[in-house]
């Protein structure tokens, strides 16, 4: 039972936007910025965030040369092209619009680390490069094998610079933005699951529990949870991805982020701390899972990875692990799309939601208000 009161300020708003990650809170920071007068309301299932955007590494990537080669087969060079610039302008639209001092990101160089002699990448590195030169107007990669040595990694035979390739805090970023929503007048309502999303004549049904919402237009930017809520056959698959937060026992030799194999891999500094995760591709079908938790296998191969790869011949500890989930599907491009006239989606953003996240919340606004 509710209130008058309650009904109009509360739970009538213009659009509600599901899911209060970087996609969801970017989407209604844009309709606040496009309409200052509509009224806004976001909804999360979690009191944080509950996919990947505060349980990532805080990567600011837009994908390694493997990756890339990767997206080529399934998308086209064409294709591998547009998406980093999505990539790219998303992470952009996130400095702009909050101050890159309040997210702390740090621009250190990328690196992608070749583990295997022969495998064919470095070969490819001009290719990619001049597919990417009309983009960004200058090389960006660069075979770097000088500073294999400096930085102490075991078992790697190339290793391919990317200067443009930074890191971030995501929590700082989330916290910002969810600040900077607030300040344009978007309510965000947490411990708010959403049950049932029904479309009506007089506008869209949003059922939290015992509580109802009605609202013109909802956008959807739930991600790998994104099937439990719409009827609609999407190609989209939960992927739970691991990192840990490691303190070594001497200074790290490095600084800076970096990948292996395809991606799957990945570290980076953080004030004197090591950020380690991935694996997933060990066990890619157990790991289709939107339940948190920790696969035993995959962690220990990173632990293993640490040991010969990472940090070798140094002790560690590790203070800190944490899964996230994230969103795949046949390629990397995310889905950006009306489902009917009042409900648009903005998900399926792999594991490059940091970087693309923004401007997919930008694209599903646009969708909504252009409706």
């Amino acid at each position: 039972m509710h209130s008058l009161w309650e009904k109009q300020s509360f739970l009538s708003p213009d659009v509600v936007i599901v899911g209060a990650g970087i996609t969801g809170l970017s989407a209604a920071a844009t309709l606040k910025e496009l309409s200052p007068d509509m009224k806004v309301t976001v909804l999360e299932r979690g009191v944080l965030p509950t996919g990947a955007s505060t349980k990532n590494a805080g990567f600011a990537c837009f994908g390694s040369v493997s990756e890339l080669l990767n997206d080529i087969d399934t998308l086209g060079p064409e294709g591998m092209v547009n998406l980093v610039e999505k990539r790219w302008d998303g992470l952009q639209k996130t400095c702009q619009r909050l101050g890159r001092s309040a997210i702390d990101i740090q621009v250190k160089s990328g690196y992608e680390l070749i583990l295997e002699e022969g495998s064919g990448i470095v070969e490819k590195i001009d290719n990619v490069n001049q597919l990417l030169n009309p983009f960004f107007q200058e090389d960006v990669f660069k075979l770097s094998d000088a500073k294999i040595d400096s930085f102490g990694l075991g078992q790697t035979h190339h290793l391919i610079e990317n200067h443009l390739e930074g890191q971030l805090d995501t929590g700082r970023l989330i916290a910002t933005l969810w600040k900077y929503c607030a300040e344009l007048g978007v309510q965000i309502h947490t411990g708010c699951k959403v049950d049932n999303i029904i479309e009506e004549e007089n506008g869209v049904s949003i059922l939290c529990g015992n509580v109802k919402f009605l609202a013109e237009k909802v956008g959807v930017c739930t991600n790998a949870f994104t099937s439990k809520l719409l009827k609609e056959e999407l190609d989209i698959a939960p992927g739970r991805g691991i990192v840990m937060s490691i303190v070594p026992d001497k200074s790290l030799p490095f600084e800076g982020t970096f990948h292996y194999e395809e991606g799957y891999y990945y570290f980076r500094d953080y004030y004197g701390k090591l950020l380690f995760g991935g694996g997933r591709n060990l066990a890619l079908k157990e790991e289709e899972t939107t339940e948190f938790g920790v696969n035993k296998k995959i962690r220990e191969k990173l632990l293993l990875d640490i040991e010969n790869i990472i940090l070798p011949n140094q002790s560690y500890e590790i203070e800190m692990e944490w899964t996230g989930i994230m969103a795949f599907g046949q390629n990397k491009a995310p889905i950006v799309q009306k489902v009917s006239d009042r409900i648009a989606i903005g998900v399926r953003l792999g594991g490059m939601g940091v970087a693309i996240g923004s401007l997919v919340g930008e694209e599903v606004a646009e969708l909504i208000v252009n409706s």
